[in-house]
């Protein structure tokens, strides 16, 4: 499975460092929800090899690091590397800076040589809109028209830039305690779809709900949410946080990402921790829906809820589109001795 793009690089012996903006410019939604759906296919399919994400936690600070390794084949490509991803949420403030930032490094399966080092903050940010677009994709009703958003930072832009990728988006309702945030929002997309302000309960009761919040107490409750809505929990990444109330994630049809991520830092954390979830509240991982091997959404009524962490593969096949879209034309090259 050798790749012409690959070989030059090695001949050369060349890596790319690749700039944020030149990744905004590289990644096409349209190509990376599939990319991130075959992602998560050769995972369920064990084609896939990726260890447990490992953290450095810096209370000093109120940051950590989390490394993430992967190495992923599908039926026409391969791909790996590694990604180095920072959580400080007193960047902004205090340094004027993100408040993740991420470096990945993506290497040649065959010979290790290193292809690129990219800048990783805007590929999480548009990997993690892939994710919640594929999960929309097999978990939403078909006729999904309304998006309610709770967060509107960063990654709520992605999440309204992929998933209407996958659903004909004509209404969105953002929420958030900081109201310049959301004007900021509603003037970017303003143009493109029917966008307004709006309380949780009513961005909840969408067709499509994306929580990207950093928060620890739970503020969507089960009467917030309408009959039918699909609801991507994006925001809980580390242990303690929570966006929904656990009746919410009994209740619901709960898909997830990865066992053990999900229940060390996702969605789920807090009530597996506290024994108030177990196994049988799981109804499947996404890679199971997506090759076939557990239903999606079966029925028009019913909630439904896809607990994302992020996983190292959706980086990697982030990188590899990245990466190919470059080609020889852009980015510094950096030759090794």
């Amino acid at each position: 499975m050798s790749n012409s793009l690959y070989s030059t690089a090695r001949q050369n012996n060349q890596t790319t460092i690749v700039p944020s903006t030149d990744i905004e410019a590289a990644v096409e939604m349209a190509d990376l929800v599939p990319a991130i759906e075959a992602a998560f296919a050769a995972y369920e399919n064990d084609t896939a090899q990726m260890p447990p994400k490992s953290y450095i936690d810096l209370p000093q600070h109120n940051g950590d690091f989390r490394s993430m390794p992967a190495y992923l084949e599908t039926d026409d490509w391969e791909a790996s590397g590694i990604k180095w991803v920072n959580v400080h949420p007193d960047n902004p403030d205090e340094f004027d800076l993100p408040t993740v930032m991420g470096t990945l490094v993506y290497t040649d399966p065959e010979s290790g040589f290193p292809l690129a080092v990219m800048d990783a903050t805007t590929l999480t940010m548009k990997r993690t809109g892939a994710a919640a677009a594929v999960a929309t994709d097999h978990l939403a009703v078909e006729d999904a028209t309304s998006l309610g958003i709770i967060g509107a930072g960063v990654q709520s832009y992605t999440q309204l830039e992929a998933i209407s990728q996958v659903r004909p988006i004509e209404s969105v309702i953002v929420s958030d305690l900081d109201d310049d945030r959301v004007q900021r929002f509603i003037d970017t997309f303003g143009d493109e779809f029917d966008v307004r302000a709006g309380t949780i309960r009513e961005a909840a009761q969408c067709d499509v709900l994306s929580t990207v919040t950093p928060v620890e107490d739970p503020i969507v409750t089960l009467d917030d949410l309408g009959e039918h809505t699909h609801v991507n929990a994006m925001g809980a990444d580390a242990e303690g946080k929570q966006e929904l109330h656990t009746d919410v994630i009994r209740e619901a049809t709960l898909v997830i990402d990865d066992f053990e991520q999900t229940t060390h830092s996702g969605e789920i954390n807090v009530p597996w921790s506290n024994g108030d979830i177990d196994e049988s509240d799981i109804d499947a991982e996404l890679g199971e829906i997506v090759v076939g091997n557990a239903p999606g959404r079966e029925d028009l009524s019913g909630i439904t809820v896809f607990d994302s962490t992020g996983l190292a593969i959706q980086d990697i096949a982030a990188a590899r589109i990245v990466y190919e879209s470059l080609g020889d034309d852009s980015g510094y090259r950096l030759e090794m001795v």
